[in-house]
């Protein structure tokens, strides 16, 4: 019965029609050569010989085009752009590579690159330029690919999960906390006269109109995955997340996506370290054997990946502070007790040879208030930073505290209503530890990539929000 289903698209097809309607990515993956066949896509470039057109087609599916040939009758509607239905037998080439006979060609959209298309055929364009036209990006094989890898990182991360046990679980946008404490946050107020003006009657601030309350984006769904994993036990959510940093740098976006997890019964920082290490390398395993081509495209001198065969570094904050107090190894400034800078993480790195390295058991002060005090040292927090090449910061994570008293003498005294993240110890609580992980920050990571907006379709910066 599974059988049948899986091949039902393909036999419906030669029962009904004697055309088959194929995606670009099918044709290079099964035997089609002979049969008559249909492709839809986009012409990526064409070039004349004799009385013969020749067309390279893309619809997206792969990063391989595939050449149709057609006549030069055709030629000035045909040109790069324009997207097309075409339609005949499928053949080898004298150069042994696929090529579509076309029968027929339908022109669905033109496209006039004098009339102000932005990007002209076989022309490679930087990425500043590149993003200048977000709407037309994911037509640059150099986008599409890494959008396929985007894509091909996302399913292999649930994939991961689903092994492992745990369930994903969608967390709010809008919410009453700051988890992280930094007021780097979004408020939300409503786009409305009419209830802007029941405000005033009511002697309700802007952010307080619609909900009676505070409400903003979110910066993080710990605090709300802390309240499901205590019914759930492994729980995780991959979503957007908003931070209101005056940052245009190469690291930040106002909007990115959170991978975030946590697990209930945990008493060790050692069991967290363990789980993201195997996350970040299977994960990476599983979209290096998946894209390979779109690998070659997308990539801006990216890691050997010599690491995925090496254990994880690991290094307390006080033994990173020791390396970097060092100036015979680290020429820089740095300040024991002080938060690291990006130039820190990164030397840190290298120090380790490449290799990902976790610094744990970070200062109290430079933490958040939910992470759990070191049994040895109370002046430390169980916590990890997971540092990488190209961007450092990789995933934050931390055991969470679980004594209802100490949590709350920590507490943020900035009237944000947190008594139901105190229940969550007093009723049936449990020891927990989690992370998160910065999926943008993780592609730009495997692929080299500068700069992160080039790794997003749709990136929001300060002072810029386009489409």
């Amino acid at each position: 019965m599974i059988c049948w289903f899986k091949n039902f698209e393909k036999i419906s097809y030669r029962l009904y029609s004697s055309t088959q309607n194929l995606r670009i990515i099918n044709i290079f993956r099964s035997n089609y050569v002979g049969e008559k066949i249909q492709i839809k896509g986009w012409i990526k470039a064409s070039r004349k010989m004799k009385q013969h057109l020749f067309l390279d087609v893309n619809d997206g599916s792969c990063s391989k085009n595939l050449q149709v040939i057609a006549t030069t009758a055709n030629a000035s509607s045909l040109t790069s752009g324009s997207s097309i239905i075409a339609t005949g037998v499928l053949q080898h080439s004298p150069k042994n590579e696929f090529e579509l006979n076309s029968e027929h060609i339908e022109l669905c959209g033109g496209c006039n690159i004098q009339d102000g298309y932005p990007f002209a055929p076989r022309k490679v364009y930087s990425t500043d330029y590149v993003r200048q036209y977000l709407h037309f990006r994911p037509r640059t094989s150099h986008f599409s690919s890494l959008l396929r890898i985007r894509d091909a990182a996302t399913r292999a991360i649930h994939n991961f999960f689903h092994k492992e046990g745990y369930l994903h679980v969608h967390t709010p946008i809008l919410t009453s906390n700051d988890c992280e404490g930094a007021g780097e946050t979004f408020a939300v107020v409503p786009n409305n006269q009419e209830t802007l003006q029941n405000m005033v009657r009511s002697r309700l601030l802007p952010e307080e109109t619609y909900f009676n309350s505070k409400t903003f984006l979110t910066v993080s769904a710990q605090l709300h995955l802390e309240a499901v994993v205590h019914g759930l036990s492994k729980v995780y959510t991959l979503g957007p997340t908003f931070r209101a940093e005056n940052s245009k740098s190469r690291l930040h976006l106002s909007e990115f996506y959170m991978l975030e997890a946590e697990c209930a019964f945990i008493n060790g920082l050692d069991d967290v370290l363990v789980f993201i290490e195997k996350l970040v390398k299977n994960v990476t395993t599983d979209v290096l054997n998946e894209c390979e081509d779109d690998l070659k495209k997308s990539s801006e001198g990216g890691d050997n990946f010599a690491w995925l065969d090496k254990k994880f570094v690991v290094l307390t904050y006080d033994g990173a502070a020791a390396i970097l107090k060092d100036k015979t190894k680290y020429p820089g400034d740095f300040v024991e007790g002080a938060s690291l800078n990006k130039d820190h993480e990164k030397f840190l790195v290298e120090y380790c040879g490449g290799i990902p390295t976790f610094v744990i058991n970070w200062p109290k002060d430079l933490k958040p208030f939910y992470m759990k005090e070191c049994v040895e040292d109370e002046s430390r927090v169980a916590a990890l930073d997971l540092l990488v090449s190209n961007v450092g910061e990789l995933v934050g994570g931390s055991l969470r505290e679980n004594c209802r008293n100490k949590l709350e003498a920590k507490l943020p005294r900035d009237g944000v209503e947190l008594d139901w993240y105190l229940d969550l110890r007093k009723f049936g609580g449990t020891p927990s530890g989690g992370f998160g992980l910065g999926f943008e920050r993780y592609l730009q990571f495997i692929l080299g990539i500068n700069n992160i907006k080039d790794v997003i379709p749709f990136p929001r910066w300060p002072h810029n929000c386009k489409l």
